[in-house]
């Protein structure tokens, strides 16, 4: 399926089993906007319109919402992935089980950190906490073992001093985790504070990476 099917799909689904209309007393608007917000409701609207969704009057709680669009964009990138899976071969991880960063190899070390920390209130209030992002979507890639690499003639072997350190190999490492590919915020209304902990769910990425 060509790219421009998965989109169009995708917003499809957003469509049907997301975005409702909220009615007050003096008028309707899209259920991600910000109703006291005349700026905020005009472009929902026009999303609505560029979209192509029908009017849907029928609730939706808040949870299930956000919920829902965080596994309708996952299977998104999903499928996406899978149709350039010739550019980006390998076993992909696709989840929205709010899985912490420390259970990939980059940032594995964040769960002996944190530990010490927890035990150190010296080092705590030093240093702080809040370590171990949990991001709304992670992509990952397993790892992947010697008959993998060498499917099409050895290029590597175990007695060769070669990629030694690389995650990529399955052999090299004692506890195998998958390499961290992409950390997704997603989320379904914005407010000041989201998009603050956005950007420090990013920073922390950034600072804490192994390497």
């Amino acid at each position: 399926m060509r790219l421009a099917q998965l989109r169009q799909q995708y917003h499809s689904q957003i469509c049907s089993e997301i975005i409702r209309i909220t009615k007050d007393k003096t008028k309707e608007y899209p259920n991600f906007a910000d109703g006291t917000n005349r700026g905020s409701v005009s472009i929902a609207w026009s999303i609505i319109e560029q979209f192509g969704c029908k009017v849907n009057y029928q609730s939706l709680k808040g949870q299930v919402v956000g919920n829902r669009f965080e596994e309708i964009t996952r299977d998104f990138l999903a499928n996406a992935f899978t149709a350039i899976q010739h550019l980006r071969p390998g076993n992909w991880l696709y989840t929205t089980e709010q899985t912490a960063i420390s259970g990939f190899d980059q940032y594995e070390h964040l769960s002996y950190l944190n530990s010490v920390i927890g035990e150190d209130k010296s080092l705590a209030s030093a240093l702080g906490g809040d370590y171990i992002v949990k991001p709304d979507i992670v992509i990952g890639r397993y790892p992947i073992s010697e008959d993998e690499i060498n499917m099409s003639g050895e290029i590597v072997s175990l007695e060769d001093n070669v990629a030694n350190l690389s995650p990529l190999r399955l052999s090299n490492q004692r506890n195998p985790r998958p390499i961290l590919h992409a950390s997704i915020s997603c989320k379904w209304t914005i407010r000041s504070d989201r998009s603050q902990n956005t950007r420090t769910e990013a920073l922390n990425l950034i600072r804490n990476r192994k390497g």
